[in-house]
């Protein structure tokens, strides 16, 4: 694959050590975000156009990319503008955002978006022209190099999340019988596609056989036939997989080049490294927004509105949960005075440690399910292993926290003690051992549930446990405390 920010991602992908990766990158984020407030003047909205001339030079079209998320959407143009060549541009327009894409798109003509697409690779352009409208995606089709379109054409056909979507349609293949040097003079003349995404080996009919490291080509005399210094190929993928399964590859193996193959084993595309990193940034950050109850990227520049309605569908679960609690509480109210009353004191500690602990294991069997590890043979077993872990630990302190709310009747001498310390401290123990065992069931199961259903297991640790947690650590405590106070009174 062409990558055209290799340079630039070399210290990022490799780091020396994490704590001095992000105070570096911290340092330059905040240093550009303040020289870009200078150029511009929000309270005269006024642009000092030379300043920004002068930032886009000194810095980075990779860290401009991110730092253009920062500006005014009527201000990104201009820093483009003021990139000094076409091929900062082009890093400046794979690697900011989408926002910032759409902006640009609208303010570029047709014919410096020929130029751009007719020199960028054709895998970052198809991530690029999700951000343009149908209507400019046809025109410049018509427009760049006909099978620079085709390629592009073909990319788009695969679904977003799929392995056909990551891979790129450049890459270096050759058949067995060519010599090391006839190879080395096909890639100096193509200069563009990225060397070091390695060299892969087919038979007469096309047909993957193998790859060559590209340690191969440079050890060995020029006169060897690749196919004495290739490798076996040991994992592929159709363009069908899912990203998941590329994530997973990529990972367990270690590997740098993933090739893509149809049906017929011919090589179709090939999913680098890179790729992989940017589509696992992509399953994390739909993770933690599923798990936040939110699905849409947001800006600083997004109106409240959007805001609102995008996070409002998950809060309405939250206030039917609170509105049943409050029935559930009101139904016991009949029930109201002498120990009873003494109960509602302890319903937040109740349902924030069911809560918690039910968070607990349902963010372990998110964890273990996005990793894979959940098997049909370890299944039973990691299930078992979270439920008692979860019982004990409601147990623990459910027994805990009984003895404290009897000692604390006995000794302060405060309002509980015109009850029984007993069976307050009864109430308490036995409230929140229920509690902690129905937030450890929920949160085992309720993982298990959605990824059966086909529904995205992280949105079951946000929203829908807690609240629903909620109702049936309440319920339980409260019909524990009716059945104690029966029993005492």
């Amino acid at each position: 694959m062409e990558n055209s920010s290799n340079d630039e991602n070399d210290d990022k992908m490799y780091p020396q050590g994490a704590k001095l990766l992000d105070s570096k990158i911290g340092r330059i984020d905040a240093l550009l975000e303040e020289k870009l407030d200078r150029a511009f003047h929000k309270q005269t909205s006024k642009v000092r156009l030379h300043e920004i001339a002068k930032i886009a030079c000194e810095h980075s079209p990779i860290d401009l990319a991110y730092a253009a998320s920062h500006l005014p959407p009527n201000i990104r143009p201009v820093l483009y503008d003021n990139l000094p060549n076409r091929d900062a541009k082009i890093k400046f327009l794979v690697n900011t955002d989408s926002d910032t894409r759409l902006a640009l798109f609208r303010h570029l003509d047709d014919g410096e978006l020929k130029k751009i697409f007719n020199q960028i690779p054709p895998d970052e352009a198809v991530w690029m022209i999700e951000d343009m409208p149908e209507r400019r995606f046809r025109q410049l089709m018509e427009q760049i190099d006909v099978k620079k379109a085709a390629r592009i054409r073909e990319l788009t056909k695969h679904d977003r999340k799929s392995a056909g979507r990551l891979m790129t349609s450049e890459f270096f293949a050759f058949t067995m019988d060519m010599t090391i040097g006839e190879a080395a003079i096909y890639i100096r003349d193509n200069s563009r596609i990225d060397f070091a995404k390695g060299i892969f080996i087919l038979n007469h009919a096309g047909e993957l056989q193998g790859y060559v490291p590209t340690r191969n080509m440079i050890i060995n005399p020029s006169h060897t036939p690749l196919r004495q210094v290739m490798r076996p190929v040991l994992h592929k993928v159709m363009a069908e997989a899912t990203r998941e399964e590329v994530i997973d590859l990529v990972e367990r193996y270690k590997i740098s080049s993933l090739p893509v193959v149809d049906i017929d084993n011919y090589l179709i595309g090939v999913i680098s490294h890179e790729d992989v990193v940017e589509a696992m940034e992509d399953v994390a950050y739909a993770t933690i927004a599923h798990m936040t109850g939110t699905h849409e990227k947001f800006t600083s520049h997004d109106p409240i509105i959007r805001r609102f309605l995008t996070r409002a569908p998950w809060l309405i679960v939250t206030v039917l949960a609170g509105l049943i609690n409050v029935g559930v509480m009101s139904s016991f109210q009949k029930y109201e005075g002498g120990i009873l009353t003494f109960a509602l004191f302890f319903v937040p500690l109740i349902t924030g440690m069911s809560g918690n602990i039910g968070l607990q294991c349902s963010t372990v069997l998110v964890r273990i399910l996005a990793m894979g590890g959940l098997s049909i043979g370890t299944r039973r077993e990691t299930i078992g292993k979270e439920l008692m872990s979860g019982f004990f630990t409601g147990g623990i302190f459910g027994l805990g926290c009984g003895l404290i709310v009897y000692l604390l009747n006995i000794f302060t001498g405060n309002a509980l003690s015109a009850a029984t310390p007993g069976a307050v401290a009864v109430i308490v123990s036995l409230g929140l051992v229920g509690g902690c065992c129905a937030g450890t069931f929920l949160g085992v199961f309720a993982p298990l549930f959605f990824a059966r259903i086909g529904v995205d297991p992280a949105i079951s640790a946000g929203p829908i446990v807690t609240s629903v947690n909620d109702f049936l650590s309440m319920t339980i405590y409260f019909l524990i405390a009716w059945g104690v106070s029966t029993l005492f009174f």
